[in-house]
């Protein structure tokens, strides 16, 4: 994993790690090829100064506010890997002898999805990989620290499963995809009135270095023939009330594009209680869309360039790259995410990256560090001046009140 991650669309690759110095060692320099094939970010907590909405004068009724106030004007804290929880001490120990740092990167757990949400959180991101099998109901690796190489009885079954690495980083608070997304939906059935919860989709298929022929699980490569057994486990657990997808938004526009950059973003009031789903791999989405130029019947949106017919979202996970343009992009009519920090940022509290993502507009803000974590700095977090929503800084219309889109602790308003 890497400390600031690269640009969208691409893929992370850290450099080999250092020579065996024993077994255990040697299956540590393996765990450290994959390390960097998630989509950024670092420890566990949350960062940034409390940031304040957009003010105007006479803000509009509530009401006027849910017939005006788009999907895209408004901007919210994520969380990466937000499944994540830490592997047993016994084993990071374990690794950490041998190769001191390995598993910084994996030293960090979020509280389960629906107390994130409590807290204001409205992205997440899942990490998913192929199981047609049950074939991570063993944890090879965990017999080399002493540990039970059984997994929890869900890892038996077929059906996509969540978490970060196999073998090596594997602890998650939802196992499965589909006990992920029930999760999420009985967490929005019971608060109707929430603004659209965006869930990034890293589809995962990294292979493992087994250097000591311990009999790691080959990863299902992800493809044309697979990739659509994420939508099919989405619509098997949300319905289509639920779902914002690219039919939903293209409507009768020539393309998902066209569509987006003339504003058809729901409103507000449309998008209450409902999901959007978006692919967080680049060099995934043409095999993902196929034959839909406009993604045509998928329930993901997918990262892409702009300008070409299913532009809808893209990732600029660098708020501080050189080139930018999230202001440019968000202004155009294009949903962005942005990372805030990484654990080297964190630690140090630099600011500055987390102050660009703020004032940047891009509507969805993932960071490790919605909360402080005491380890690295207790002074930390990204948030705004009041959990939950705000006005996009960039495209929320004057008089937007971030009461009005959403209530939260210690808010009044809707």
């Amino acid at each position: 994993m890497s400390e600031r991650p690269a640009p969208a669309g691409r893929r992370r690759r850290r450099p080999p790690g250092r020579p065996r110095a024993s077994a255990l060692s040697a299956l540590a320099v393996g765990a450290a090829l994959v390390v960097s094939g998630c989509s950024g970010g670092g420890g566990g907590g949350t960062g940034g100064p409390a940031a304040t909405a957009p003010t105007g004068t006479a803000p509009p009724a509530t009401s006027a506010l849910e017939d005006a106030l788009k999907l895209n004007q408004i901007q919210v804290i994520g969380t990466h890997n937000s499944y994540h929880q830490r592997t047993p001490q016994v084993f990071r120990d374990k690794l950490e002898s041998y190769i001191p740092g390995l598993t910084s990167a994996w030293n960090y757990g979020f509280p389960p999805l629906d107390q994130q949400l409590d807290a204001g959180v409205r992205q997440l991101e899942l990490d998913v990989h192929v199981d047609p099998d049950g074939r991570y109901a063993t944890r090879h690796a965990n017999r080399a620290a002493g540990l039970s190489a059984d997994a929890p009885p869900e890892m038996r079954e077929p059906g996509l499963k969540v978490f970060h690495i196999a073998e090596v980083d594997y602890e998650s608070s939802c196992l499965t995809f589909k006990a992920c997304l029930t999760v999420l939906s009985r967490w929005s059935d019971a608060h109707p009135g929430h603004v659209p919860i965006m869930v990034l989709i890293e589809a995962k298929d990294d292979t493992v270095p087994d250097p000591l022929a311990m009999g790691f699980t080959p990863p299902v490569k992800w493809d044309a023939s697979n990739l659509g057994q994420i939508d099919d486990e989405i619509r098997s657990v949300l319905p289509a009330s639920k779902l914002i997808t690219p039919d939903n938004v293209r409507g009768s526009a020539g393309t998902l594009e066209a569509a987006v950059r003339a504003g058809a973003w729901p409103t507000l009031g449309a998008s209450r209680g409902k999901f959007l789903f978006a692919l967080d791999n680049a060099d995934l989405a043409a095999a993902y869309a196929g034959d839909r130029a406009s993604l045509e019947g998928r329930v993901l949106f997918t990262d892409g360039p702009p300008g070409t017919p299913r532009s809808a979202f893209v990732e600029q996970n660098d708020p501080l790259d050189p080139r930018g343009g999230i202001e440019a992009l968000v202004a155009q009519g294009y949903l962005v995410r942005t990372i805030a920090d990484g654990k080297v940022t964190a630690t140090a509290a630099d600011t500055a990256r987390r102050d660009a993502a703020l004032a940047s507009g891009a509507q969805w803000l993932s960071t490790d560090y919605y909360v402080p974590d005491p380890a690295l700095n207790p002074s930390y977090r990204v948030a705004f001046a009041e959990p939950g929503p705000r006005c996009n800084p960039v495209t929320a219309p004057p008089g937007c009140t971030a009461s009005a889109i959403e209530p939260a602790p210690g808010r009044t308003g809707r």
